[in-house]
């Protein structure tokens, strides 16, 4: 049996440090639903509501942060559902509005110290209103701000033992309180972030029936629990409750606000993503198209806000199999976000976009292609973050790849070398993310038939993976399959080699499943090794599972 070479040495398998998928961009989760109900930023200036203390560092009105995250403007946004809301009410929720803007203000700018003491000062404010035994709806909104706060800044580990004194307070509670539905539904998000899914869906839960209450199970102001729910429930692997609840969405939106609404791309977009994952890529496709179509009519067909509806269907396309027509949908979609300057074009979102072309280009065979867009990453990553950013590396890495499909060994080890000399700069030499670009770098040499430095490298990247994840870790298998190749070319003991394989296998069978394909290409080597060294009846069971894979995958291609 010939050694096989490198799993990873030919195959292109790109990557984006720091992306996600193609996501909703600028006003498309900030959705008002009505005049009535528009949501509004609820945070502070200076003055008494009642028996709550509202600290302002100053009593000017503060513009809010668009540059925050759309996610943090959803978060951060309370309803006026109720005509009765007390008057002093009122007045808090102004003063917390202002508040927020503040907070937010002074993020933006880089006083992010001064932001934290002005939310220290409302927070020690209204404990001693709490330890003074008053735990009411204005004591809720409150520490519901402050956490808000602490969540814009990114401190997590303050956001917890606020939301569980939260807890504490909204659980006494009764429903029909003024502000409770957007307190519950701004904790459900604060939640998820935790990853605390379960009680994320339990308050998304009660802030929805708090509104049918009010309103009915079919009122437009139940969406926006309904879509956080949503969101929580796929996050959480709870796929066809999700749809439910997306469809649901749809379903009120379509008879209150019409079938070409711009509010429905919310739902359209969750759902078309769950039903993507299912393999149901002609239901997805629709739920795609319908959102093509609705940005088309209302904003033309050059509008950004199209381009990005593109990128979606060139998803579909690829679960289809048609990848030229993929390639074509992302090309167009560049252009038109490119010409409309919807997003800047070194937003996440357009480098994820490329570099998914890329890689199609390369499934094609257009390899130059697709290294043209990858240097243009790089390039777009250098010009905006300077050269020698991490960010830059998963770039580098790429462009290595795709130099190694070509068989430019010597290219792709060029940048390699660059990539972990900017890691080596920002992370320290045991930090396991070194061990991408340097296992890339160890196929690399490999390749180039260096085999004593390709060990080097291919034992660091082991010896980092064990500390970092365990030795039974899928990292460590990778990176032990890598190592059984270098050292059989290099001619190590055969009951070393078999000792390494069998570790392979074994974190295989957990990672994939004992009748996966990994798991099949490993034991036809460990079959091989037994049969080698004469270990009969070690081989012989392993030889029937392997004779039992190869016959289902056989049938699969056939099929």
């Amino acid at each position: 049996m010939s050694t096989s070479p490198l799993s990873n040495s030919c195959r292109m398998n790109l990557v984006c440090l720091n992306t996600h998928l193609p996501g909703l961009q600028k006003g498309m989760l900030s959705v008002s639903f009505s005049q009535s109900c528009s949501f509004k930023l609820c945070f502070p200036i200076n003055g008494l509501c009642s028996r709550c203390c509202v600290v302002s560092a100053t009593s000017s009105k503060l513009p809010q942060n668009k540059g925050l995250s759309s996610n943090l403007a959803s978060q951060s946004r309370y309803t006026d559902l109720k005509d009765n809301v007390p008057s002093s009410l009122n007045i808090l929720e102004e003063q917390l509005r202002d508040l927020f803007n503040e907070v937010q203000a002074l993020i933006r700018i880089g006083k992010e110290n001064e932001a934290r003491d002005l939310l220290l000062a409302n927070f020690e404010a209204v404990k001693e209103q709490m330890d003074a035994g008053n735990k009411g709806i204005e004591e809720a909104a409150i520490l519901d701000v402050t956490a808000l706060g602490y969540m814009a800044l990114g401190d997590i580990r303050t956001v917890k033992p606020l939301l569980d004194m939260l807890s504490e307070i909204v659980g006494d509670l009764k429903d029909e309180e003024p502000l409770l539905d957007s307190i519950l539904t701004h904790m459900g998000n604060m939640y998820e972030k935790l990853e605390n899914f379960e009680m994320s869906i339990c308050l998304y839960g009660r802030a929805v029936k708090v509104i049918e209450k009010l309103y009915g199970n079919t009122s437009s102001f139940i969406v926006t629990p309904l879509l956080g729910m949503a969101k929580v429930l796929s996050s959480n692997g709870k796929t066809k409750n999700a749809k439910e609840t997306y469809h649901r969405v749809v379903k009120i939106l379509e008879s209150s606000r019409g079938e070409e609404s711009e509010e429905l791309v919310v739902p359209l977009f969750g759902m078309g993503n769950l039903l993507l994952k299912e393999g149901r890529v002609t239901d997805a496709e629709n739920a795609f198209n319908r959102i093509l179509t609705t940005y088309m009519k209302l904003y033309g067909e050059n509008d950004g806000r199209v381009g990005l509806s593109m990128s979606y269907l060139a998803r579909v396309k690829c679960a289809k199999g048609d990848v030229n027509e993929a390639i074509d949908l992302y090309k167009e979609a560049l252009r038109r976000l490119k010409d409309s300057d919807y997003i800047t074009i070194d937003d996440q979102i357009m480098e994820k976009m490329r570099v998914d072309l890329a890689e199609l280009l390369h499934m094609v065979g257009r390899g130059e292609e697709g290294r043209t867009l990858l240097e243009e990453c790089l390039l777009i990553t250098e010009k905006f973050k300077g050269e020698g950013h991490p960010n830059s590396v998963s770039h580098l890495v790429n462009l290595a790849t795709s130099y190694s499909q070509s068989k430019l060994f010597a290219e792709a080890e060029r940048l390699l070398r660059m990539s972990l000399q900017i890691m080596f700069k920002n992370v320290s030499p045991d930090d396991q993310s070194i061990t991408f670009p340097m296992l890339h770098l160890a196929v690399t040499l490999y390749n180039l038939n260096r085999n004593e430095e390709a060990e080097k490298y291919a034992l660091e990247v082991l010896q980092i993976r064990e500390r970092a994840f365990g030795k039974d870790s899928q990292p460590v298998g990778e990176a032990l399959d890598c190592l059984v190749s270098i050292q059989t070319r290099l001619g190590k003991d055969d009951g070393e080699l078999l000792d390494l394989l069998q570790r392979v296998l074994k974190i295989q069978e957990k990672a994939f499943g004992t009748d996966s394909e990994e798991v099949m290409e490993t034991m036809k080597k460990v079959v091989y090794y037994l049969e080698k060294m004469g270990r009969k009846h070690e081989r012989l069971p392993l030889q029937r599972r392997l004779s039992k894979l190869r016959t289902k995958y056989k049938q699969m291609v056939q099929y």
